[in-house]
Order: C-alpha cells, then sequence, then structure tokens
C-alpha cells in the first residue's frame, strides 16, 4: 500500500480510476481502445513507463473476457484463422518492448499519437479501410509487425488492428472476438515483455492490479449499453474520443 500511496496522490487516484472506467466502457462498446484511452490519461499525470506498466493487467483481464464471449472453441478459431497476423505482432512486440528504456519520451508520444490521430480522421472523414485490391499476405504481415512495433513500446496496438479486420470486411460479433483474441494474446506477450524489461516491477504491479476492477466494471457497463444504443453512432462519438486522445499525445510530445 505504501508502494500505491508513493506513485500516485489521492487525486491522481481519482482520475486513474475515472480514466480506466471510461477506457473499460469504450471497449465494452466497441472492443478496442482501452491501451489508447488509458496511455493518454494516465500519461497526463505519470511518467510513461509508468502509465504504461499502469494499463498491462487490465488489458490482459478485460482481453480475455472478450475473447472468450463466444466460448473456448469460437476462440480458438480465431487463432487459427489470424495465426500469421498473430505470430508476426507477437515477435515484433517483444523486440520493440526494449525501447521503453532506451527510447526518448517525446518520441514515443509521437509514434503512439500519430496512429492515433491519422486512425480516428480516417475514420470519421468516411474511410471504411477497405482494400480495393482486397488484403493480402504482404499486407496482413506488414500490419502485423506495425501493430506489434507500437504495441511493444505503448501497449497500443488497437488502430492498425482495426484497420486490418475492417479490410476484411469481418462481420461484427467475430470482429469483437477477433480483437479480443488478438489483442490478449499480444497482451500476455507485452505483459511477459515488460517484466523482462523492468517496466511491470514490484512497484508499478500493485498500480496494474488495483486498476483491473474499474476496467472490468467500466467493460460491464459499455457491454449493456452495446445492445441498447446505435453501434454506428456511438462508434463514431468513440473515434472522436480516441482523436482528442491522439491529439493531446501530440501535444505532450511536441508543445511540452
Amino acid at each position: 500500500m505504501e508502494l500505491l500511496s508513493d506513485l500516485l496522490t489521492p487525486a491522481q487516484w481519482a482520475l486513474a480510476l475515472g480514466v480506466t472506467f471510461l477506457a473499460g466502457f469504450v471497449k465494452g462498446v466497441v472492443g478496442f481502445a482501452m491501451p489508447m484511452i488509458m496511455i493518454s490519461g494516465l500519461g497526463s499525470i505519470l511518467a510513461p513507463d509508468v502509465a504504461l506498466a499502469a494499463l498491462i493487467l487490465p488489458t490482459l483481464m478485460s482481453n480475455g473476457m472478450q475473447a472468450l464471449r463466444q466460448g473456448p472453441r469460437a476462440a480458438a478459431g480465431s487463432v487459427k484463422k489470424f495465426r500469421v497476423f498473430l505470430i508476426v505482432g507477437a515477435v515484433m512486440l517483444i523486440l520493440s518492448a526494449q525501447l521503453v528504456a532506451v527510447m526518448p519520451v517525446s518520441v514515443m508520444l509521437a509514434l503512439i499519437g500519430v496512429p492515433i490521430v491519422a486512425f480516428a480522421i480516417a475514420q470519421i472523414a468516411g474511410w471504411d479501410g477497405r482494400l480495393p485490391a482486397g488484403p493480402t499476405r504482404v499486407f496482413e504481415v506488414g500490419i502485423a509487425a506495425f501493430a506489434g512495433f507500437i504495441g511493444g513500446f505503448s501497449g497500443v496496438w488497437g488502430p492498425p488492428t482495426v484497420a486490418y479486420l475492417m479490410a476484411l470486411d469481418t462481420e461484427k460479433t467475430e470482429q469483437m472476438r477477433v480483437q479480443g483474441v488478438i489483442y490478449g494474446l499480444g497482451a500476455v506477450v507485452l505483459t511477459l515483455a515488460h517484466i523482462g524489461s523492468g517496466v511491470l516491477n514490484s512497484a508499478t504491479v500493485w498500480l496494474s492490479l488495483a486498476l483491473i476492477p474499474p476496467a472490468v466494471l467500466g467493460m460491464w457497463a459499455g457491454g449493456q449499453v452495446q445492445d441498447r444504443i446505435d453501434q454506428r453512432f456511438f462508434r463514431r462519438a468513440t473515434l472522436w474520443v480516441l482523436l482528442i486522445a491522439g491529439l493531446n499525445l501530440l501535444r505532450r510530445a511536441f508543445l511540452a
């Protein structure tokens, strides 16, 4: 408990719990965005490496819930179908995780913020993510490598993954499950990688554990809303949230 009080003040705790609940809520509705919202919100009050450590276990738990919503057999089928994406992304994630200790803070924030802003603006402008010639294996490997690369040092790999699934015109229920599987396995690798990098350590692990309950509660609330509100409208609202979060990261990268 003393370690937790050293990391955050009471006011910072209130903000961290609120940000985590919001991140879980949005993920419960659209299936992604938890790490992006958490790294942006928590990054405003914590050092980037501590903010990254804080999101690791809530992300791991929430993705497990999402991946197994239709049961283990459906999740296993998704693993088989997207095995190339998963393998390439995992390798890049492990390699880039080691950059946390050496990469300048401004560069880290910019590399996270730019793809978030680009993805959000493209979606708001009406881009549906589909490729005229259809997805190819080269495209799959490239997107997986990029997703794993930025995921390793930021915990954020949602935008390129969502773009890939949109390019495949994945059905909604399967897309939600596949996102859970891809993010979940990525979260396992991320956890192990940052135990090795020292980001998730004897101090920060308690912070990450403490943020699991608001994340789970937020996901449950988001799931309830998903059944009662127009998905397209809420997805569009979520994109505006992501755009604001990404712009905040860029502000800190270039103006702070």
